[in-house]
């Protein structure tokens, strides 16, 4: 069954935090708790969702500065953003979740396995990374000078073709589009306290405290946040596994739903073990 109405809760700080499920395969099913990518909203996940076919509860939420929620001036953190997240998961009375993300959404992801261990019984870190690198501070900040000052459209033609692999964008121009969409609606002041937040992320500490089942899923032509990224989260986290899909760039859960699934169905066998 699927309901994915959105619901909306407060944060402690007064932040609106919408949400929906995705699907809701009852109270013994799997419960998993999705993140999107900067300047995505919980649509991000729907393919994901529904080529899980029943199989788990899925939970999706727009970060605060994205979708429906709140839009307060930053500064954002991803520890903030994980924190968002219970927030979430206690409004729908889940005590607990395997929790993954995309990109920055696996950046929040981990910060909230990091932070709240009791209640990740799974950690999916997808197309993502602990740490940007010693040059992100200057490269996030001249992105979010870029949207502020010539607009969230200036910035299309870097993305898109970062976003999927040559092929897809000719196939599945509705793919593509959707997610032009989602991204020319944001608040550039949002957008651009969220980029703060990317380029002050480093959560590399955090790593080796991680307990839950890992899964660390990276696109073979991902330029974003690149194979070497994901294998320095592979190595960092005890356990870990690491899957490199053939073919496609940084968007996997659009461009490549059903393998992402396939993904998440392994961690929900491992989070059960």
């Amino acid at each position: 069954m699927t309901s994915a109405a959105p619901k909306r809760v407060t944060a402690p700080d007064g932040c609106a935090l919408v949400y929906s499920l995705l699907s809701d395969a009852g109270p013994d099913a799997p419960r998993l708790a999705l993140v999107h990518s900067l300047a995505m909203d919980r649509h991000f996940w729907q393919g994901v969702a529904g080529a899980l076919d029943g199989r788990a509860s899925v939970l999706a939420l727009d970060c605060r500065g994205h979708g429906e929620s709140g839009k307060p001036a930053g500064p954002y953190s991803a520890e903030q953003f994980g924190d968002d997240l219970a927030v979430v998961l206690d409004a729908v009375g889940w005590d607990g979740a395997i929790v993954a993300g995309a990109s920055m959404g696996g950046c929040v992801a981990l910060a909230f396995a990091a932070n709240h261990s009791g209640r990740t019984k799974g950690l999916g870190l997808i197309d993502t990374t602990a740490w940007y690198g010693d040059d992100a501070p200057d490269a996030w900040a001249d992105r979010a000078i870029k949207a502020q000052s010539s607009g969230m459209a200036a910035l299309i033609g870097f993305q898109v073709s970062r976003w999927f692999s040559d092929a897809f964008r000719e196939s599945r121009r509705d793919v593509v589009e959707a997610a032009i969409s989602t991204f020319l609606r944001n608040d550039v002041e949002a957008y651009a306290a969220t980029c703060g937040m990317l380029g002050a992320c480093d959560l590399r500490a955090a790593l080796p405290n991680i307990t839950a089942p890992t899964r660390v899923i990276v696109g073979e032509e991902d330029y974003a946040t690149p194979v070497a990224m994901a294998t320095a989260l592979r190595d960092g986290i005890p356990g870990a596994e690491l899957t490199v899909l053939d073919g496609v760039r940084h968007f996997t859960p659009l461009e490549c739903p059903e393998r992402i699934a396939a993904e998440f169905t392994k961690l929900i066998e491992a989070s059960q073990a």
